[in-house]
């Protein structure tokens, strides 16, 4: 028994390293799910596929004939378990959507501790050694992949004569290399304003700041606001 236990605390020890090293990197870019929560995930993803490990020793000897057991059952059980969690740190504000990648990282945590909590130990080693680098090295190849760039867009014109209209919004749009789709239109103040909102794209995020300058310089303009995702 005092190998079996050793064997335990070995496997719920590397459990710890394994989720704690990723849940360092994710502490350290500030992530909600950080240290604590990444370590726990690994460590108790281990104790369960544990009880798989040692299930035939807690069963009594007279059932050992009539029970059939499936250790994968475990592990779709602790992955679903996982997606709850994972779902709680994404968070949607408009058009961004954060946390994905810190969910992603919690379900890998998670399959580290499973296949840990089996005993195989140089895919956990090399599966953390690939999920560090991804979150930490990955971060900067990202930021040269070209990709859209959203905004949502939105301003109150004067309705005076001779004031910029939607014709003449659009092409300055168009003049920035600004694409607008999803356009919405409210009068206020008892129609002395119209207000449009919209979404903007384009393929330089430095294209919103342009936008800023061009309609501080708009008498017509009374407001605006550019949200970036």
């Amino acid at each position: 028994m005092e190998t079996d236990y050793t064997l335990i605390i070995s496997r719920l020890l590397l459990a710890l390293l394994a989720g704690g090293i990723i849940g360092i990197e994710r502490a350290y870019h500030g992530r909600e799910a950080g240290f604590r929560t990444h370590t726990l995930v690994c460590v108790s993803s281990s104790l369960l596929m544990l009880l798989m490990v040692f299930q035939w020793q807690l069963i009594p000897t007279e059932y050992l004939d009539t029970i059939r057991t499936d250790p994968t059952r475990m592990a779709q059980g602790i992955m679903t378990g996982i997606g709850f969690l994972g779902a709680g740190v994404i968070i949607k504000e408009g058009l961004s959507v954060r946390g994905l990648t810190t969910a992603a990282s919690i379900w890998m945590t998670a399959s580290i501790g499973i296949v840990i909590g089996l005993g195989f130990y140089f895919p956990a080693a090399v599966a953390t050694t690939i999920t560090v680098v991804i979150l930490s090295l990955f971060r900067w190849f990202e930021k040269l992949i070209p990709s859209q760039k959203y905004a949502k867009f939105s301003i109150n014109l004067l309705r005076t004569e001779g004031t910029m209209d939607e014709e003449a919004l659009k092409n300055l749009l168009d003049q920035l290399n600004l694409r607008a789709f999803d356009i919405s239109y409210t009068l206020r103040e008892k129609g002395s304003y119209i207000r449009y909102e919209m979404f903007i794209m384009s393929k330089d995020k430095k294209n919103f700041n342009q936008l800023a300058q061009r309609l501080l310089q708009i008498d017509a303009v009374h407001d605006f606001r550019i949200l970036p995702s």
